[in-house]
């Protein structure tokens, strides 16, 4: 049951772009006791037809710019083949070190920055 809510909650915050990953990441270190690179791996896994229904909704939302997604594609392809292979290179150990030093900058940053300012788009969506 409680694999149901994690993934619940994974799903629910996923979908909203937050990071769904991280719950599920967390969960699977820290209480299921998987290794970094297994978790990382299931975590891949579940995004995708959680990535898909989510994509499907902002699309019918109007909340994507598909010529900025179409520019990006190439570079993401790549970035995730030499992220694959650097986290076979890399220990179990590090690995989880560099996620925690990723999700600690990136926490500090978004709590410490600045609103974005609101576009006319935002507006005409309000």
């Amino acid at each position: 049951m409680i694999q149901a809510i994690i993934g619940f909650l994974s799903g629910a915050i996923a979908s909203m772009g937050l990071g769904g990953g991280f719950v599920l990441l967390i969960w699977l270190t820290l209480f299921e006791n998987m290794e970094q690179r297994a978790a990382q791996g299931i975590n891949l896994l579940f995004f995708l037809p959680v990535a898909l229904i989510s994509v499907i909704m902002h699309l019918r939302a109007g909340l994507i710019d598909k010529k900025l997604v179409l520019s990006m594609i190439p570079g993401g392809m790549v970035g995730a083949v030499l992220g694959t292979i650097g986290s076979q290179i890399v220990g179990n150990d590090l690995l989880r070190k560099l996620y925690a030093l990723f999700l600690l900058a990136f926490g500090l940053r978004e709590l410490f920055r600045k609103a974005p300012e609101k576009t006319q788009q935002d507006e005409e969506r309000a």
